[in-house]
């Protein structure tokens, strides 16, 4: 039994029946559904494509492979760093494919790079309603697509680079389908639910798995099959899941390493070791890896990047504004919703998706809260599907139970004050953004919890216009998103770039910045770049000690016929050279140089056969500075010139 077709309380005028028809989806929905949600959506890709270009190229590492993507399909197949495939960003591909074709249309600009996330942004808004529709009303869909697109995180995410806009893009289609197998039990929803998992795994490995226990798990307890059609059905989507996951992995490990970039993130040059250790194991249990720390090193509870690890991480300074707004009133929401149909037949929709959507919610809460290795705050965005489904489900359920029983009124009023209470103290944070907005959501909150439970008491019921309980849920859900939204406004608001972005006013991103480094120089956007219009001259000093124009203007006049620029220690150091120059950089130890890519007799062969000519040594990270093997050779063997006050090793084959 689907969840639009569960009993309410009976109506007490005319009002109360419209509005009863309307939570359980009836009343001419075709029209009022399409128009909502139509407006949604546009109004969600407006917020996310306004002003997009402030953001000029973001996160450079990513917009330097995204470059070289649309140079070299050798380098759009296997997510090199450059051109000349030296070395792997340290991610599957699949998000940079999306951002490549689309500059490969359109020409390289931050518009035609950052436009297909915001796209995917509205999409994933779109699809999230389809699936909380589905199994509870359209004005559930309609209030968690609304929490969606206004989750800071979210925000922030959909109008960046990084594989987190298109991971959280499948993962919610991949609960759509879930839904769609659980109302029919169709196999081949269960097979395309699958594939998009598989799909998301090559866009962010493992963390695409978190999902796994609540969409399995679901479909076991609740798909309307019996239960060995059930079994059989899971096995062929796991089987779909192989192939899905696994044929871009096998196909790069089975190609010789001559024959293919150095897949960066891992020690031994392997994509089955970047996905168990660096993605995969590391993140989990602190092993660093090669890209974050020397490898077998422990990052102190994500100190720096994401807080202390424990219960209250999500809550915490570095995180809380970006994701928890929502989350008191999300708990309460699965509480309510699993006890009100707990005596429903077990196929029955809207109790399948409490447990879909409650789980997708406690895994990811588990995972992100005791992560001891590199955790980032930016990751939570896959976690608002499931507070904003939640959200949405609970609200029109703990409205129907307020119908029935003045204790459901109470549960009701007292979950939409104590999230606004929560989101005054999230605001309290950033005491110089909107100072009043706080005690006004709080206020308006409280206000609309005493008009649900006044409507609830027969003595004052009768003395109230019918439409205030209704009105007083709306204002209710209104007041707890307008810190939310604006935080997201706030981010579109202004530029974000580096490696650790944080959603939120710009006071609010100070803690973040004062532990973290922000993984690239400044940038600035200029008409002469060679990677396109629109694209950033660096020309500056900064965080991986970018090289001044008269460096790169060097460079470029000596580089000869050699394959690429200049080797630098770190994919920190390359990108923006690369973006700034559009010719092959190499990031000799990956992504913050310690990535075991470069040996000595490698880096001889490469001299000695004209493909390199100048080396750049700085301090570098873990394992890397001036001490290392590669560099030594580097200084013993090479002619130092002397630019400005850099210093670059000439290594032409005459010197060796």
């Amino acid at each position: 039994m689907s969840a639009t077709a569960h009993p309410i309380a009976p109506p007490r005028s005319r009002f109360s029946h419209r509005v009863a028809a309307i939570l359980q989806g009836r009343l001419g929905e075709s029209g009022w559904v399409r128009l909502s949600v139509g407006a949604l959506t546009m109004a969600t890709l407006v917020l996310y494509l306004w002003g997009l270009d402030r953001n000029g190229w973001a996160n450079t590492y990513y917009a330097a492979a995204v470059q070289a993507g649309t140079q070299s399909w050798k380098a759009f197949f296997f997510g090199s760093l450059d051109a000349a495939n030296y070395i792997t960003v340290d991610k599957p591909p699949a998000s940079l494919w999306l951002m490549e074709l689309s500059a490969r249309i359109f020409g390289l600009s931050s518009w035609s790079m950052l436009a297909p996330e915001a796209i995917a942004g509205a999409l994933t808004v779109l699809i999230l309603f389809f699936a909380v529709r589905r199994a509870f009303g359209p004005v559930a869909g309609l209030v968690a697509a609304a929490a969606m697109a206004f989750t800071p995180v979210a925000v922030l995410m959909f109008r960046y680079n990084n594989p987190d806009a298109l991971l959280t893009l499948l993962l919610v289609g991949s609960a759509w389908a879930m839904v769609r197998a659980l109302d029919g039990g169709r196999t081949r929803w269960l097979l395309l639910c699958a594939g998009l998992v598989g799909l998301a795994f090559n866009t962010k490995d493992l963390q695409a798995y978190i999902v796994l226990p609540a969409l399995v798990l679901t479909y076991f307890l609740f798909g309307p099959r019996r239960f060995g059609a059930r079994i059989l059905q899971l096995l062929a989507a796991g089987a779909v899941l192989v192939v899905s996951t696994g044929w871009w992995l096998v196909i790069v490990d089975a190609i010789p390493a001559a024959y293919r970039p150095y897949i960066g993130g891992s020690t031994d040059n392997s994509v089955v070791n970047l996905v168990l250790g660096y993605n995969g194991l590391g993140r989990i249990f602190g092993q660093g890896g090669p890209s974050g720390a020397p490898s077998g090193a422990v990052v102190g509870g994500g100190a720096g990047f994401g807080g202390a690890t424990g219960l209250l991480r999500l809550f915490s300074t570095e995180i809380g504004g970006q994701i928890a707004w929502l989350i008191p009133l999300a708990v309460v929401s699965v509480g309510v919703g699993l006890w009100v149909h707990r005596s429903l037949p077990r196929a029955d929709l809207a109790r399948a998706g409490y447990v879909l959507w409650g789980l997708w919610f406690v895994t990811h809460f588990v995972v992100f809260s005791f992560a001891s290795g590199i955790f980032h705050p930016y990751y939570t965005v896959a976690l608002a599907p499931g507070v904003a489904a939640l959200v949405g489900a609970g609200v029109v359920d703990m409205w129907k139970l307020s119908g029935r029983s003045p204790l459901g009124s109470v549960i009701l009023a007292a979950a939409l004050a104590g999230t606004g209470w929560w989101g005054a103290q999230l605001l309290a944070r950033t005491p110089t953004f909107l100072p009043w907005l706080g005690p006004l959501e709080l206020a308006v909150a409280i206000v609309a919890a005493a008009a649900i439970v006044a409507a609830s008491w027969p003595a004052l019921r009768r003395w109230l216009p019918d439409p205030v309980p209704a009105a007083a849920v709306a204002v209710g859900v209104v007041a707890v998103m307008l810190g939310p939204a604006a935080y997201s406004v706030a981010t579109v608001g202004r530029s974000s770039s580096g490696a650790i972005p944080s959603a939120g006013p710009a006071v609010a991103a100070a803690p973040g910045l004062r532990n973290g480094f922000t993984g690239q120089p400044p940038v600035r956007l200029g008409s002469t770049a060679s990677g396109g219009a629109g694209g950033p001259q660096v020309r500056a000093g900064g965080v991986g000690g970018a090289l001044g124009s008269d460096v790169i203007a060097y460079l470029e006049q000596h580089q000869g016929e050699a394959t690429w620029l200049v080797a630098v220690q770190s994919a920190n150091e390359a990108a923006s050279i690369e973006l700034a120059t559009g010719r092959p950089v190499m990031a000799m130890g990956g992504f913050s140089g310690t990535d075991p890519a470069m040996t000595v007799d490698k880096l001889a062969q490469l001299v000695l056969s004209g493909k390199l000519r100048y080396v750049v040594i700085s301090g570098g990270g873990p394992g890397g500075g001036s001490s290392s093997a590669v560099q030594q050779w580097v200084i013993a063997n090479g002619t130092a010139v002397t630019v400005g006050s850099t210093t670059i090793y000439d290594l032409a084959p005459s010197t060796i």
